[in-house]
């Protein structure tokens, strides 16, 4: 595929809304000029248009991001001190907070936020160029949850070096708990995703239903819910991780079938449930659409894994 009808078009469109964006952006305030601006518009348009996308599609899709924060996060990349000062001021104290609820422990949670302020700010170079973490956010979600998912790869990176050679499920055994991660939050201008993922969970047996609620919404630990249900906290880790598995699957499929690319899918896929338009909590706990599963069906399941 040729791109240059995608990037012309997106040209013409950020032309067309650049003032009006700019001003949104507030970009004036941190030094970030209407030309630079334009360059970041560009960027972000190309890289999720295709050369089937039509103006108006690429306008709606401009006018949806969350101009204010693309601006912050790359005058900050580009070592902006006014821009940094005013990251820190309303980030700093919700980063360590989501460290916390990470590492459950204070000193390693500061540890952890410590790291990542050095990866957002940009203490190395590449090419003569600043290397931040903050130049690869969009803007399509809220930065606040784009910073929690970083913040939760970084974690899961630091266990992997750490942990390098021990399975979940002997981690599981010596009682290890393990805390969710937060995805990476969903476009707010379109309501597949909602749709897909209502769909997928209302297919859930109630077994399935009770480990992934007290799991995910009630922060319930392995060893908790093996208790619940009656089985061993290995058995409930290899649960939630294929229930996991399975479910992006059917949320994937449900996307395809609404009108996404496979890569459109995949990427809005990278969110945080609570941006989601749609009450996880009320989908988890109605009835399924389909008979629920005896106990033996549903462990035969487990054990097999998802279809």
């Amino acid at each position: 595929m040729n791109p240059a009808p995608t990037i012309s078009a997106v040209q013409s469109v950020v032309n067309d809304l650049l003032a009006e964006l700019h001003a949104k952006s507030e970009g004036e305030k941190i030094g970030l000029t209407r030309e630079l601006f334009s360059v970041i518009l560009c960027e972000v348009g190309a890289k999720y248009a295709t050369a089937a996308s039509s103006e108006s599609e690429i306008r709606t899709f401009l006018v949806s991001l969350r101009v204010d924060e693309l601006a912050l996060a790359r005058a900050c990349a580009d070592g902006n001190n006014s821009a940094w000062e005013i990251f820190l001021t309303r980030y700093r104290e919700k980063l360590y907070l989501s460290a916390l609820r990470i590492a459950r422990e204070d000193s390693a949670a500061r540890e952890l936020a410590d790291t990542l302020y050095a990866d957002l700010y940009g203490t190395s170079t590449r090419e003569g160029r600043r290397v931040s973490k903050l130049s690869s956010y969009t803007g399509r979600g809220s930065l606040e949850g784009w910073l929690r998912t970083v913040l939760s790869q970084e974690y899961v990176n630091r266990y992997r070096r750490t942990k390098r050679l021990v399975s979940l499920d002997e981690e599981s055994e010596e009682g290890v708990q393990f805390h969710a991660p937060e995805p990476q939050p969903v476009p707010p201008a379109d309501p597949r995703l909602a749709q897909a993922t209502d769909e997928a969970l209302g297919l859930l047996s109630a077994e399935d239903r009770l480990a992934l609620s007290a799991y995910y919404l009630d922060g319930r630990t392995l060893a908790e819910i093996a208790r619940l249900l009656g089985v061993h906290e290995s058995t409930i880790s290899r649960k939630l991780d294929k229930l996991a598995k399975a479910l992006r699957k059917k949320i994937l499929a449900g996307l395809t079938r609404r009108g996404m690319s496979r890569r459109q899918a995949e990427e809005a896929l990278e969110t945080d449930v609570r941006d989601l338009q749609v009450d996880i909590r009320r989908s988890l706990a109605q009835e399924p659409a389909a008979p629920a599963f005896s106990k033996k069906t549903a462990e035969a399941r487990v054990r097999d894994g998802p279809e």
